[in-house]
């Protein structure tokens, strides 16, 4: 199942960029959510290689998920793979600059299933497929204005 989505920011594309890039952040808002993030011995901090575990619930049950950055191009692209027991995928995520003082975030999520109850639910996803497109997009505007607002704050205190 593919699932793309984008949304437009009067932020820098640096500044966007910078904000998807800054891991220590995402491993907070992870923890604050409830879960359990951890990285691999010999692990990049950054860049390439650059890997998490991260532990959680998800629709009652316990889950483990593999998220390790597999491309990265500085102000550009980010390419992650997405590993766990019951499904695989891949996220592209890109930064492009429209104007000096604009940018346009656009995400791709690819998952596949491993498992025969994977398979199930992907498809139950299929079938729910405008609803969850339209959650998607939401959640990837929530995500912008947080860059909106963080972006503001750093220019009053500047």
């Amino acid at each position: 199942m593919k699932l793309t989505a984008k949304t437009d920011l009067e932020v820098p594309a640096a500044f966007v960029f910078a904000a998807l890039a800054d891991h220590q952040s995402w491993e907070r808002e992870a923890v604050r959510n409830g879960a359990e993030v951890e990285r691999p011995e010999g692990s990049p901090l950054t860049g390439p290689g650059a890997s998490w575990r991260i532990r959680g619930h998800f629709k009652g049950k316990a889950r483990k998920v593999l998220v390790r950055i597999e491309e990265l191009t500085p102000d550009q692209r980010m390419a992650l793979s997405i590993d766990s027991p019951t499904i695989e995928g891949s996220s592209q995520i890109e930064v492009m600059l429209l104007s000096p003082r604009r940018s346009r975030l656009r995400v791709d999520v690819e998952i596949k299933p491993k498992t025969l109850a994977a398979r199930l639910f992907i498809n139950t996803l299929r079938l729910a497929k405008g609803r969850v497109q339209a959650r998607f997009e939401k959640r990837l505007g929530q995500m912008g204005a947080r860059i909106k607002d963080r972006y503001e704050r750093s220019q009053v205190q500047a």
